[in-house]
C-alpha cells in the first residue's frame, strides 16, 4: 500500500491527468490536511477515466463489428487512395506505418505498403514497421523493404523478424542517422481535436513519446502523426476521455477526406 506522497509522487512520474490537471510533485508541499480524502477522491478520478476508457472501447469495437464488410472494403480503398494521392505523402521520404489486422477490423494498408515498397518513381520510400517486443508496452520500428519481410506472430499479426534474410538486424527507426516524414497510425477511435484511442496496451503512446523526444534531441522537425479512421470512429469532441500520457495526432484521413489538427498539419499538408 503506497502513502499519499509516494501515490502522488507516482502518478506525476507517470504524467496522470486528474480531472483534467497534471499532479506535480511540489505540490506535495501544499496539501491540506485533507490529503487523505483527496488521494481517495483522485484515486476515484483516474479510475474513472480507465472505466470510461474500457466501456467506450466496447462500444467502437461492436460498431466496428457491425459495419458490412463490402462498405468496410470501399472505406479501405478509399482512405488508402487518399494518401497515396497527397502531396504531403507523395513528398515524403522515410515512415513509419502499422500493418493491418482485418480479425482487429484495423483500416487496411496493404495497398499503402504494396506502394512504397515498390522502386521508384512510384514508390522507394524507406519504410519502417512495428514489432511488439513484449507486454510492456515496447515496440520497435523496423525498416523492410519488402512484403515478404513480414511474418506472423504468435497472435497471427504480420511483423518483421528483427534480422534480414542475410542474418543482418534491421535497422531500428530510434537509431536511424535520418528522421522521418510521417507516422500512420492506427486506433479504435479519435476525434477532431486529435484524441486517439488506443487499444489500452500504451504501445503507440510510448513509441510516439520516444520519438518526439528523440527528434526534438536531434533538433529534427517532428514527424506528422496521421491517423487512418473509418467514418464511423469519429466521436464528438470530448468523448474520449484522455491522461497526459497520451499523443494526440496532426491530422486524420477519412473516406471523406484529409482531416487536418495541428498548425503542422495545415502548413504542412497545404489544406
Amino acid at each position: 500500500m503506497y502513502t499519499t506522497e509516494q501515490w502522488y509522487t507516482r502518478a506525476a512520474a507517470k504524467g496522470v491527468v486528474i480531472s483534467g490537471q497534471l499532479w506535480q510533485p511540489n505540490r506535495l508541499l501544499r496539501m491540506s490536511t485533507n490529503c487523505n480524502n483527496d488521494n481517495t477522491n483522485n484515486r476515484d478520478d483516474l479510475d474513472s477515466i480507465f472505466k470510461q476508457k474500457r466501456i467506450l472501447r466496447t462500444q467502437v469495437r461492436k460498431t466496428l463489428k457491425a459495419i458490412d464488410p463490402s462498405l468496410r472494403s470501399q472505406q479501405d480503398n478509399a482512405i488508402q487512395d487518399i494518401i497515396l494521392g497527397a502531396p504531403w505523402f507523395k513528398s515524403s521520404l522515410r515512415l513509419c506505418a502499422y500493418i493491418s489486422c482485418s480479425a482487429l477490423r484495423e483500416v487496411d494498408t496493404f495497398k499503402l505498403l504494396s506502394q512504397i515498397l515498390q522502386p521508384p518513381p512510384s514508390g522507394g520510400k524507406k519504410l519502417y514497421v512495428p514489432r511488439v517486443e513484449d507486454k510492456n508496452s515496447n515496440m520497435r520500428m523496423l525498416n523492410v523493404s519488402r512484403i515478404d519481410d513480414l511474418v506472423a506472430n504468435s497472435m497471427n499479426i504480420l511483423e518483421p523478424d528483427p534480422v534480414d534474410a542475410d542474418g543482418n538486424a534491421r535497422e531500428d527507426v530510434l537509431q536511424a542517422n535520418e528522421p522521418v516524414d510521417i507516422l500512420l497510425l492506427p486506433g479504435l477511435a479519435f476525434d477532431k481535436s486529435g484524441r486517439r484511442l488506443g487499444r489500452g496496451g500504451g504501445y503507440y503512446d510510448t513509441f510516439l513519446k520516444n520519438y518526439q523526444d528523440l527528434a526534438e534531441t536531434q533538433n529534427w522537425k517532428q514527424p506528422l502523426l496521421v491517423a487512418l479512421s473509418y467514418s464511423q470512429q469519429i466521436l464528438d469532441d470530448g468523448v474520449i476521455p484522455v491522461t497526459s500520457t497520451d499523443v494526440l495526432v496532426d491530422a486524420l484521413v477519412s473516406p471523406e477526406g484529409v482531416i487536418p489538427i495541428s498548425s503542422a498539419a495545415f502548413n504542412r499538408m497545404d489544406i
